[in-house]
């Protein structure tokens, strides 16, 4: 039986991204990304963060998430879920960071995370708000509100990889989404959430293909930035967007002189 390949946080390096030994010109180089997903794909969503939180005598945990901190256009949304102690069937179901699940699969997902929760908050910080005080500031803003938003009080936060403005006792946990069940549930909630908030804005403001990318930097969204300029909801500040604005500019402020 081939021996199975541990990863070693302290290392820094993924199994199977170490350079090949040869040396030759023809060798692949293992692109930063690319990495991530290894590293991220040999992680287990568990609730042992949970459970060390427990054996502390915390009892109402919250897992804590964002999505579309990367996203030109539109709010940036995070969720806080506290779920139940016995977790199980949502460990069986599959549930894992959003990002590596179906659209079916979150959505399903999100429906039964739903059910289960002994609390659910998502909260939005618009684009406005985000050119206002930079996204960092503006995702700390959505995480707390979120957990303001929690009908339950928590008395711990399972955060991924932020800490937030909060009194409540925090935990800051790198590539959390991957590793505890309830940092995944918030992250389903919160792209569920947010997903279908760009499909109905794409009828608001066609052109743009948010339906399909979701308001990210993709190509096609970058071509009709360019075609269409800048709506309200583009955050101004972010430099693909802050671009297209500039020479738009430029160009009017130099028609009035033909």
């Amino acid at each position: 039986m081939a021996a199975s390949r541990q990863y070693d946080p302290s290392s820094g390096k993924a199994p199977g991204t170490e350079p090949p030994s040869n040396g030759t010109s023809a060798r692949r180089a293992v692109s930063a990304g690319t990495a991530k997903q290894r590293i991220l794909k040999q992680l287990v969503c568990s609730d042992a963060p949970e459970q060390a939180l427990r054996y502390r005598g915390f009892r109402r945990i919250a897992g804590v998430d964002e999505v579309g901190r990367g996203a030109l256009f539109g709010p940036v949304v995070a969720a806080a879920v506290i779920l139940p102690e016995r977790i199980g069937s949502l460990a069986g179901a599959g549930l894992k960071d959003s990002k590596q699940m179906t659209r079916e699969e979150r959505e399903a997902m999100d429906r039964r995370i739903r059910r289960l929760a002994l609390a659910v908050s998502v909260a939005e910080v618009a684009a406005e708000t985000i050119d206002a005080v930079n996204i960092y500031q503006a995702t700390r803003l959505a995480m707390r509100l979120a957990v303001e938003g929690l009908e339950m009080t928590p008395d711990h936060l399972l955060i991924d990889a932020m800490r937030i403005e909060h009194g409540c006792a925090q935990t800051r946990l790198i590539y959390g989404d991957s590793l505890s069940l309830s940092i995944a549930a918030a992250s389903v909630v919160a792209k569920v959430h947010r997903d279908r908030l760009m499909r109905e804005l794409d009828r608001v403001h066609p052109g743009y293909g948010l339906a399909s990318h979701k308001g990210y930097g993709t190509p096609a969204h970058k071509r009709a930035l360019m075609e269409h300029g800048p709506c309200p909801l583009h955050r101004k500040t972010f430099a693909p967007v802050a671009g297209v604005a500039r020479r738009m500019t430029g160009f009017e402020e130099g028609s009035d002189w033909d």
